[in-house]
């Protein structure tokens, strides 16, 4: 690897004197400022028995602490200096000095990264930005505050420099920006709304995947970690659900994962078994037919990210929206064409 990451494991001793959280990991872990730890902390990089904590928390007797720790070398400064700035046409909705809203599509990757060091919408950013004659984007310290999966779509923002990456992530933290999807999933869902809560960590047994881990299990402890995802039923299909969700965490392929734990995968959703024909026994041939016709069409997961709201660094509260991508629109007008109960 070209940059340092390491994950802490701490248990407080039993007779641990109650003192703020920089103070006791000061102590704990050598040439690290409060400061940093202060930033970390804002960045949910430090948990405290698997939850979020705030910087005045104070460490109690049995206390279990994760943190987190990135420390960039001299050859991921170089790597991230050296990206390739390409021409990619990009659907941004908004731009100003502080923050970029862009309308990413479905099979473009956010970050360059192994299998992906091309294409991707930093490569595209960077482009974007040189020839806007922006040129203080530094691309390691500032810019993505939050990603999307490669093949969902959907609004993400950018922050522009330090001060609005620093005001964006704090919004993170306290779980203020408000992030809604629509997804359409197998299955008919019981409930009109719910909320979907576990602690999610990487498969043991596949590594691309995400899993939910019951809380007595040890791996929670490890690599789990506390996720919460809102739905609500917008529309009921033969055989499909259309929603709404609001995730009050990111985490890796969140979404995913918690529909999946439900046994209600994503339409076309390839590693969550959603590409497969959901209950196929029950479905007469016509229907087996037109999800086969559907799977053509929308060729991913049918997951996208139509909305989000934050508070502009400057500017004050701010809301965007951008519409349904034609795959998924195609699909749903299908549905509603042939499957509407």
């Amino acid at each position: 690897m070209n940059s340092s990451t390491s994950k802490i494991k701490i248990i407080t001793d039993k007779n641990q004197k109650e003192i703020r959280i920089d103070k006791f990991l000061k102590n704990y872990i050598q040439n690290i400022s409060r400061n940093q730890i202060q930033k970390w902390t804002n960045s949910g990089k430090i948990l405290v028995n698997r939850n979020i904590i705030k910087k005045n928390y104070k460490i109690k007797p049995l206390d279990f602490v994760e943190i987190e720790i990135y420390r960039p070398t001299v050859l991921d400064h170089l790597e991230y200096k050296n990206i390739t700035a390409e021409k990619i046409n990009l659907d941004i909705l908004h731009e100003d000095e502080d923050v970029i809203v862009v309308n990413k599509p479905a099979g473009m990757v956010v970050h360059p990264g192994f299998g992906n060091e091309t294409g991707t919408l930093i490569h595209g950013i960077k482009y974007h930005l040189i020839n806007s004659n922006f040129n203080k984007f530094n691309l390691y310290r500032c810019g993505l505050v939050h990603r999307l999966d490669k093949d969902t779509s959907g609004l993400l923002v950018l922050a522009k420099n330090e001060y609005s990456q620093k005001h964006l992530f704090q919004q993170f933290y306290s779980r203020t920006i408000q992030r809604k999807y629509i997804a359409l999933i197998w299955g008919d869902l019981i409930e009109k709304e719910g909320i979907i809560t576990g602690f999610i960590g990487r498969d043991p047994r596949n590594r691309k995947k995400m899993t939910i881990f019951k809380q007595n299990q040890e791996i929670n402890k490890n690599k789990g970690k506390y996720s919460i995802t809102h739905y609500k039923v917008l529309e009921r299909f033969k055989h499909l659900t259309y929603i709404s969700c609001y995730i009050k965490t990111g985490k890796t392929h969140q979404i995913r994962a918690h529909f999946k734990h439900l046994g209600h995968p994503l339409f076309h959703d390839s590693i969550y078994g959603g590409n497969r024909i959901f209950m196929k026994k029950k479905c007469s041939n016509q229907n087996i037919e037109f999800f086969k016709n559907c799977l053509k069409i929308l060729r991913r997961q049918a997951l996208h990210a139509i909305s989000l709201s934050f508070i502009h660094p400057k500017n004050g509260k701010c809301y965007f929206y951008c519409p349904i991508p034609e795959d998924f629109k195609s699909v749903l007008k299908n549905c509603r064409n042939m499957l509407s109960q």
